[in-house]
């Protein structure tokens, strides 16, 4: 893999590496994410209150994370289809590997896809077990509003992720409160009807 280049973002531990991915590269990773949701098809789930969420998802790897009315987990199962969840492809492997350091490859990388008005409200990742592993999230298609703030409140800020972006939560940010706030519809044509598709990885177990 060719280098990268990470800049500052202010935010110790939330770490970003613009345009990380090629526009080629890009279209290769989509083209392995469009076959492998063929066999493990985009859902929408619901909030353990009952909740729909706006996004759509799907996962790749040994587990996925899924909501459901009891609640957030990870599990080794399409909870629609009731199949294993297709391998994560070796670019996001390659990936996890190269910007992280950690020792261990992800266990689960869930896939989301926003069309339109779909958005996240701020949140924490902390369905992990172990809370030191990084969690890595690529970009690909539509620029999002990502807004982020430290994990035990106050103000938050909004930066821009744009189609082969890459970032991380490492250290003191691994906890950081995060959200996806809108779209740019259009500023990119990659996604087949538009949107964006963004890929987390985490240790799960």
């Amino acid at each position: 893999m060719s280098p990268v280049q990470e800049i500052q973002t202010g935010i110790e531990g939330f770490r970003l590496w613009p345009g990380a991915l090629s526009v080629r590269a890009q279209a290769a990773l989509l083209a392995q994410v469009l076959s492998a949701e063929a066999e493990a098809p985009f859902y929408r789930p619901v909030t353990p209150g009952g909740r729909p969420f706006s996004v759509r998802m799907t996962n790749f790897g040994a587990l996925g994370w899924v909501s459901d009315r009891e609640g957030y987990r990870y599990q080794a199962t399409h909870p629609v289809t009731g199949k294993a969840w297709p391998p994560i492809p070796q670019t996001l492997l390659d990936l996890w590997s190269h910007l992280t350091g950690w020792p261990e490859p992800p266990q689960a990388c869930l896939v989301n896809l926003y069309r339109d008005e779909a958005r996240m409200g701020l949140h924490q990742d902390k369905d992990e077990a172990d809370l030191t592993a990084p969690v890595l999230s690529v970009s690909l298609g539509d620029t999002a509003v990502f807004r982020i703030g430290e994990a035990e409140g106050g103000p938050t800020r909004s930066i821009r992720l744009a189609s082969g972006d890459v970032c991380a939560l490492t250290g003191p940010a691994r906890l950081a409160r995060h959200a996806i706030d809108r779209l740019i519809a259009g500023s990119s044509t990659l996604v087949p009807g538009g949107g964006r598709i963004n890929l987390t990885l985490r240790r799960a177990r």
